[in-house]
């Protein structure tokens, strides 16, 4: 299932609200998402982020408001089935088994933690994971077990497993937290890879920071209180006045050689 050839939007979301338990976490949240466009959610703690990727990633309903998700809208569609479909990197991946990195990257084609019963990847499967581990710059850690890896080499191995189900969409949720200075550049720069690497790959990676931008970025969305206050091509969003109404605080703004970085005022 992946948008069709004439329809080049792969999320739509129109006029949203959730809430939940009285709250408003998002409020009248418009958003649309086309191939081969890479977008960055920005905002505070608290913004709304993780609630808005929830929607884009099939996980939650909204309680107002339309959701198309690769042509599919929430709830006349079977979310399980339609998340199959959506590569998600999250760095706080639990895994109870000891699987090598292989096996984790193998994961992604079932969506589980660990392989289901009685299910064993072909062999065509396993050279497909094999040629994601070697984009990702992992081979040499390929037989090495999710224990021993550092947090950087595990967000490199779930970037892995995100692709292996060739997704039309892929969401990346604060994919540099915890990660120090090397670890986090060796990352943005798989991020970069895989994008290229996938023309066709919708992506929307969350932070609160701007030196986690990858350069590929094409596009961006500020989220505050649970409203969009920006959303558009990336040069014309990340501005200092816009980044300062979003995170409700003075803060400059530059750019040099594809990267963003921020400043108290």
């Amino acid at each position: 299932m992946t948008a069709t050839t004439d329809d080049p939007h792969v999320l739509s979301i129109a006029h949203v609200d959730l809430v939940r338990n009285g709250r408003a976490l998002l409020d009248d949240v418009s958003l649309t998402v086309r191939r081969g466009e890479h977008w960055v959610l920005l905002g505070a703690n608290g913004a709304g982020k993780s609630t808005l990727l929830g929607l884009c990633g099939a996980v939650t309903h909204p309680t107002r408001g339309t959701v198309d998700v690769l042509g599919k809208r929430l709830g006349r569609v079977d979310m399980r089935e339609l998340r199959t479909h959506i590569g998600h990197v999250n760095p706080r991946h639990r895994l109870d088994v000891p699987l090598s990195v292989r096996d984790v990257v193998l994961t992604g084609l079932t969506n589980t933690p660990e392989f289901p019963p009685r299910w064993v990847p072909t062999d065509a499967q396993r050279g497909r994971a094999d040629e994601l581990v070697d984009s990702l710059g992992m081979t040499r850690h390929a037989e090495s077990v999710w224990p021993t890896l550092s947090q950087g080499e595990r967000g490199r191995a779930l970037i892995a497993r995100a692709l292996m189900g060739s997704p039309a969409l892929l969401l990346l949720d604060e994919p540099a937290t915890g990660l120090d200075l090397a670890a986090r550049e060796i990352l943005l720069t798989a991020v970069d890879g895989a994008r290229r690497a996938h023309p066709e790959l919708a992506s929307i990676l969350v932070t609160h920071h701007l030196e986690e931008i990858p350069v590929t970025t094409t596009h961006a969305v500020l989220i505050r209180d649970g409203r969009i206050t920006a959303a558009g091509v990336v040069n014309e969003v990340l501005t200092t006045e816009a980044i300062s109404h979003a995170f409700d605080h003075p803060i400059n703004i530059s750019r040099q050689y594809g990267r963003w970085t921020a400043q108290s005022r």
